[in-house]
This record gives structure tokens, sequence and C-alpha cells, in this order.
């Protein structure tokens, strides 16, 4: 291992070790048992704020190699502690298909770019786990820097650069979030990613020039272009991918008439019961659902 990858992965341990709140730990590994997963990562807002309100959003990691032709498994989860209701959202895929994602060697481009966020490792099964959780989430790191670099200008902030690699990735996808997200994303994580981009760059094999608060990643005609070849096929598969997923969610969304109670309750006030048959058929109830919030909504007006 080079000095500079060392570094960068003594830095992705450090960020994984973030505490959470003992409630969340707890539901983790209430999840990891149920599963047999070998590792769980925390990520999102609430990694962020320390709520333990909304939904809580995690990764399940499994051992061995054979994967679902579509993942992960989505699945919604609620659990009781200290008189509150704790909710997760949980996506559920194979350890080692998510380090292979990580690097950039699967066609997916949302591993890779989710996890070179901010996430927490919260239950590693023993030190080897973590240690190839610790070596994924630093590829990811490397793989978002490497495409920064090859969008962004030929020099600039790292602002710039994570500027212009979030804008492209979320274009690449489905995504509900309102135009200059990227900005958010920048903001409220500002920590985590300050200093981040260069000692990135450096463990992908591309140094770069500083000026103050500029760089200059020094990346040659040929490997520029290269770089954009491997991001020009995952862009362009990037939506049909993130469509396959959607469908096969719809269908196998462990717990979605649940998930979707609750949110329309949380957004609209309006009750929602589950019944027998809109747990096992969810998408059958939507319509009497959707029916009964429009009852709910002319009511209220």
């Amino acid at each position: 291992m080079s000095a500079s990858t060392a570094a960068l992965a003594e830095r992705i341990a450090a960020r994984l070790a973030t505490p959470v709140q003992p409630a969340v730990a707890e539901f983790a590994r209430a999840l990891a048992d149920a599963s047999g997963a070998v590792a769980v990562l925390f990520y999102g807002s609430n990694l962020r704020t320390g709520s333990l309100e909304g939904v809580l959003d995690f990764y399940l990691l499994l051992p061995g190699n054979e994967e679902a032709a579509i993942w992960p498994r989505v699945s919604y989860h609620e659990r009781g502690a200290d008189g509150m209701t704790l909710r997760a959202k949980v996506a559920t895929m194979r350890l080692s298909t998510f380090a292979r994602a990580a690097s950039g060697e699967l066609t997916d481009t949302t591993i890779w770019a989710r996890f070179v966020q901010p996430s927490c490792l919260i239950w590693a099964a023993d030190d080897a786990v973590r240690a190839e959780v610790i070596a994924a989430i630093a590829s990811a790191a490397t793989t978002a820097a490497r495409l920064a670099a090859a969008l962004g200008p030929a020099s600039g902030t790292a602002e710039d650069y994570w500027r212009a690699l979030f804008r492209a990735t979320y274009s690449a996808e489905f995504r509900v979030e309102k135009s200059g997200r990227e900005n958010d994303i920048l903001s409220v994580n500002a920590e985590h990613f300050e200093g981040l981009l260069p000692l990135a760059l450096e463990a992908a094999g591309i140094p770069a020039g500083h000026e103050g608060t500029t760089l200059t990643p020094r990346l040659t005609p040929a490997e520029r272009a290269r770089i954009l070849g491997w991001w020009k096929r995952r862009r362009r598969l990037g939506k049909p991918l993130n469509l396959l997923r959607l469908v096969k969610a719809s269908t196998t969304f462990e717990g979605a008439a649940r998930y979707a109670a609750w949110k329309i309750e949380r957004h609209t006030g309006m009750p929602v019961k589950v019944t027998p048959f809109r747990e096992r058929y969810p998408l059958l109830a939507a319509p009497q659902v959707l029916w009964d919030l429009s009852q709910h909504r002319r009511q209220r007006r």
C-alpha cells in the first residue's frame, strides 16, 4: 500500500468511526443479526443531524459472492426504542459486490457517488471485514475523485470539482431532488469534504498542484479521455438501471405498505390503515389509497 493510499484509508477509517446514538446502533445490530450481515453502514441526513425522527438509512452487507441480478434489495423496518418508533429503509447486498461497485468496476454509479459522502460503519463482524469496508469506501473516494478531475476545469477549487461530479451523477439517475442539489451536499458536509479531494486524487495516481485554494490535477489528455469514455457508458446506462431497480423495488420492497402509510400520514395528516391485503399487494391497493387521499385533501380545503 502506497503512502497516499494509506493516508486516505486512515482518513476514511476515522470518518467511518463517527459515533451514533445507542438506539441507532442497537437497531443496526438487530438488522444485521436477522439478515446474517457482516457489516452495517449508516448514511444520510440522520447521520449528520443525529435525529431519530424520519427514516434511518442503512446498508446491510452480506458475506458471499452470489448476488441478485438487480441489487440491492430494499426493505422497511420499524423498532420500538424508549417510547418512540424508529424507522429504517434498508438496502441489502453482498460486501463483495459493494466493493466492486465502489471501485468503479461495475456499471453502477450509485455506490461510489453515495459513499464518497459521509457514512458510518456501525458494526463489522471482525477486523478483516472492517478493513474490507474501509478499503471499499476509500475506493469510492478515488473513483469519484478521478471522475471529478476529468469533468471539472483544468484548474479550480475542490468545490468546483465536486460540484461537477455530483451534477453529472445526479443527472445520470432518476432523482426527485431539485436542481442545485450538489450545492446542498457540499454545504452541509463541508467538514467531510475539506481536504478529501487532493488526498483521493493522490491515491488514484493523479497528483494535483496547489496554489492557495486552487487545484490543478495533473491529468494527461489521454487519461482524461479514458476516464470520460468510462463515464459515458455508465451515464448512458444510469437511467435504465435505475428504472429496473425501481420496478424491482415496486414488487419486492419488504414493508412497502407500512412505509407508504407512514409517509402519507406524516406529510398529509391522513391515517392509512395497513390491512393484510395492502401489506401483501401494495400496488393493487394504491388506487384506493390515492382516492382516499384526494377526498381527504378536498375536505381540508
